[in-house]
Formats: C-alpha cells, sequence, structure tokens
C-alpha cells in the first residue's frame, strides 16, 4: 500500500510538471539585450559658430544606445510586447544625448502586438522622426545628416524647426500590419497634467516599400506648451518623402513643411544619395530650409554632406564624413568626423 502510495504521488507530481511545461511551451517568452556604440574623432562647426575645436564625440552616424526588450506568447496570435532603450554618451560615459534626458529616452513602452498590428503604451518615437531617418543616406546622423540636423537642432537660425523631442512621453502608438508593402502608424499624447492649458499632441506616418521604389507621408501637431521652446504654443509639421534604387545608386528626396500660431514658418527640402564604392558606400546629401520669421523678413540655410560608409562585418563599421553649413547673414561652418559604430 505504501508503495502504491508513492506512485500515485509520482504519478500525480509527473503529470503536474507536464501540464506546467505544457502551459510555458504555449506562453512562451523571450527578452534580448541589445544596442549601438558609435564614437568619432573630429570636429563640429555649424554656421555662425565661434571658434572650434577637436574633440572625441558620441554618435557621429547614430547617436548611442542601449535597450532590451521581450514578448510573451498568450496564444491565437497575441503577444505582450515590452521595450525599454536608453541613450548613452559613449565619449563620456553620460546617460541621455543630451543633460537632463530621461533614463530611457529613446524608447520605454509595453503593448500587445497581433494579427490587428501593434498597440504601444509609454513613450513611444514619432512616426514622424521615423520618415524623417528612413529617407535620407545618413539616417538618424545628428552630427551630419542634413536633414535631421535642419529639423532637430537649433541654429543660427534660432529654434529647431520641429519641437519637441524625437519620442513623446504619455503616448499611444497604433502600428498596422505591412499589407502589399504598405503600413501605417497613429500616435497620440497628452500632457499628462489636469487642466493644462495645451495637451493633445498627434503624429502619424504611411509608408511604402516595394521593390526599389519607397515613399512616406507623415504629419505631427504638438499643442503642449511645455515642449514647444520656440515662443509658439502650437505647431504642426508635414513631410513628404520618397526613394528609388537604381543599378548603380540609390537617390533620396524629401520636403517639409512647418506650421507655428505665431509668424515663423519653415520649409525645408532634402535630396541625397548612397553610391557604392568598393565594400562601402559614399553617402551625399543636401538640405535647404527657407525661414520667413515674419512678413518681409526671410532667413536661409544651407547644408550639404559627404561621406564614405565602410563596414568591417555585419555589426561593425567605420565611416568619415564631411559638413558644410551655410546660414545668412553669418559666416559659415566646416564639420568632419572619421568614427567606428558597433552594434550588439
Amino acid at each position: 500500500m505504501q508503495a502504491n502510495g508513492w506512485g500515485s504521488r509520482c504519478i500525480w507530481a509527473l503529470g503536474l510538471a507536464m501540464w506546467v511545461f505544457s502551459g510555458a511551451a504555449r506562453a512562451q517568452s523571450s527578452v534580448a539585450f541589445y544596442g549601438l556604440a558609435d564614437a568619432f574623432v573630429g570636429e563640429l562647426h555649424p554656421a555662425g559658430a565661434r571658434g572650434n575645436a577637436w574633440q572625441v564625440g558620441s554618435g557621429g552616424m547614430t547617436t548611442s544606445y542601449w535597450g532590451m526588450s521581450g514578448q510573451e506568447d498568450l496564444g491565437h496570435g497575441l503577444k505582450t510586447v515590452f521595450t525599454l532603450e536608453g541613450f548613452f554618451r559613449i565619449n563620456s560615459g553620460q546617460s541621455g544625448s543630451f543633460t537632463g534626458q530621461s533614463f530611457f529616452g529613446r524608447n520605454a513602452f509595453v503593448g500587445l502586438a497581433g494579427d490587428f498590428g501593434k498597440l504601444t503604451v509609454g513613450r513611444n518615437t514619432a512616426p514622424l522622426f521615423v520618415s524623417t531617418l528612413l529617407f535620407n543616406p545618413f539616417g538618424n546622423s545628428f552630427a551630419f545628416s542634413p536633414i535631421v540636423i535642419h529639423s532637430y537642432l537649433d541654429s543660427a537660425l534660432g529654434a529647431a524647426p520641429v519641437q519637441g523631442d524625437t519620442a513623446l512621453d504619455n503616448s499611444l502608438l497604433y502600428q498596422t500590419p505591412q499589407l502589399g508593402g504598405l503600413s501605417g502608424s497613429v500616435l497620440y499624447s497628452n500632457a499628462g497634467v489636469a487642466g493644462h492649458p495645451g495637451q493633445a499632441n498627434y503624429s502619424a506616418s504611411v509608408l511604402y516599400f516595394a521593390g526599389p521604389f519607397s515613399a512616406t507621408a507623415a504629419v505631427q501637431s504638438l499643442h503642449t506648451t511645455s515642449i514647444l521652446l520656440n515662443q509658439a504654443t502650437a505647431q504642426t509639421a508635414y513631410l513628404v518623402g520618397g526613394a528609388y534604387r537604381f543599378a548603380l545608386a540609390k537617390l533620396y528626396a524629401q520636403y517639409e513643411h512647418i506650421e507655428n500660431n505665431s509668424p515663423v514658418k519653415d520649409d525645408t527640402c532634402q535630396l541625397g544619395a548612397s553610391v557604392p564604392a568598393g565594400a562601402g558606400s559614399v553617402l551625399m546629401s543636401w538640405a535647404g530650409t527657407w525661414r520667413r520669421q515674419a512678413p518681409g523678413a526671410n532667413v536661409r540655410w544651407m547644408t550639404a554632406a559627404l561621406g564614405y560608409d565602410y563596414p568591417l562585418s555585419k555589426r561593425t563599421d567605420l565611416y568619415a564624413a564631411y559638413r558644410y553649413d551655410k546660414v545668412a547673414g553669418v559666416p559659415s561652418g566646416s564639420s568632419m568626423g572619421a568614427g567606428l559604430r558597433v552594434q550588439f
């Protein structure tokens, strides 16, 4: 009887273990740690800047970041997802792409994904920024990409044309599944403060990738006054872009129009190309901004960049780039750098 009792207990324990592990198999989960480290040696001297100095810089071609993300399979094609990503400055070891940026400044969200697409809640990258970086040869380089510099950095013109960060706090982001190369994203965020004078912020985009041709259209409307640093209380930005891969080169083009509820309006064009050369690619881009500060008061800004990107492996590449800036009425500027970018 004792042996039979122990046998029944073993069978029960074995059955429980099989049930637990079968449940784990149905609800598979995974977590990944990853990132990118980018450092360069050079000089950044925008138009109108006083003096110059050689430096060891961070994020010459891509802003250095680290992150972790995961998912859990809930069954029936549904899964939970999360992402936590932060920028860092590899030249100083400091967190954030700039002083004061939140620890997980790149992305911090949790959500659900399935056949319906993906819905995430938290701090999400703005669709407008994604469209900007995808349709120029220098990607999201804040050191050498003319369209990124013209859109997101302050200059001799004054405050950056596009206000706010590249990601928006307190946001919900819905991304559609891809259908025939077409996909879309819609983001909504608010100030998170009851009675705040301006709460709703929106960003949306449509992306198309099919064969050698790709295109985008994006819009962003900001009304949270605390993130507008250009004396306006509302801003709307529009962007259209396209690219075509020929046998010998890939060509890029973008047009961006920005309106504020102030006299300031900005129009920016970008033309670029990526040309294979040896094992690497020659990168070329030009951007021009026309700022209307007041009726009859217009200022022009032009930036041209030339670079070469050489892959050492699938995860590591060397690059060198030169940038020329000219703003009407102030001395021109020249920037250059050579760096190493490593993905992990």
